[in-house]
């Protein structure tokens, strides 16, 4: 390995372990902000950014679900279920691909993107009931769930709209299938806005979820020899490490400024993919 394959990897690990750390305290899963560092920072080919991105979010997923299982914040049983909704999405994105240029895809995204930031910064925390009655279909699926606070107490919470919460995590995986990422953020906007689910517990889920729909992309890409090892194996790493020091800090993290760097991180990824898009990038 030459001098300067070893700072290019160096640079990566480090670029890994923030994208890493950001994905596991915002549900993104770490591998959407490796695309805009791969592509726009390193002149990476689009292809070859996507495959490491999902390497990336099968990382991100296996560093910090675990902990945020073993701390009792994600619901697995909403994980799963609506895991169905995005693979099927998925499906259906990929299919679609065929026939639709990306390019407007990824600008569609990038303003979604944008107004999902904006909603989600304006959102109070604050008199929100988590505990009011939600949803008969979440109570016969026994979604309802319950997670420790900062404070040490244990909130409970129900599910509401179940029906909206699932057709939005369908239009994630179609956005999923179509540009190869996660999207972690439409999850995580579905779970907080859609179904009322707090905050932590969204972010969490959506790490959860992120792995496993992430895990199918990875086997075409890998098949299409978009995934290159010299390139995955740092970020892969990096992202490890991140996503183990954020699950550490996310139980004791503010709600508000969860939802600020959320927003923050959302914002930048929308600005890029739009570039990416109108440059030919995408």
């Amino acid at each position: 390995m030459d001098f300067n394959l070893e700072i290019f990897s160096l640079v990566l690990f480090i670029g890994a372990c923030f994208a890493g750390f950001i994905g596991s305290l915002t549900g993104l899963g770490g591998g959407v902000i490796v695309i805009p560092i791969l592509t726009l920072g390193f002149g990476v080919d689009i292809r070859y950014a996507v495959g490491a991105a999902l390497v990336t979010s099968i990382a991100t997923s296996s560093g910090a679900a675990a902990a945020y299982i073993k701390e009792g914040i994600t619901n697995v049983r909403i994980g799963m279920f609506l895991e169905i909704a995005t693979t099927t999405g998925a499906v259906a994105g990929a299919i679609v691909a065929m026939y639709l240029d990306k390019m407007y895809i990824a600008i569609i995204l990038g303003v979604v993107l944008i107004f999902s930031a904006i909603r989600s910064v304006s959102k109070k925390e604050d008199g929100i009931d988590y505990s009011a009655p939600g949803d008969k279909l979440g109570d016969k699926l026994k979604l309802n769930g319950s997670y420790p606070t900062k404070d040490g107490r244990v909130e409970k919470y129900n599910v509401h709209n179940v029906i909206g919460g699932y057709s939005l995590m369908t239009v994630a995986g179609v956005l999923s299938g179509l540009l190869g990422i996660g999207s972690g953020s439409l999850k995580v906007l579905a779970m907080d806005t859609a179904m009322k689910i707090p905050f932590k517990v969204s972010t969490t889920t959506s790490n959860f979820m992120v792995g496993v729909t992430a895990a199918a992309s990875a086997v075409i890409y890998f098949q299409r020899g978009y995934i290159d090892p010299g390139l995955a194996m740092p970020i892969v790493v990096g992202v490890l490490l991140g996503a183990f020091f954020g699950s550490k800090i996310l139980p004791k993290a503010n709600v508000r400024n969860l939802r600020l760097l959320f927003s923050v991180v959302i914002f930048f990824l929308a600005v890029s993919m739009i570039y990416n898009a109108l440059t030919g990038k995408m």
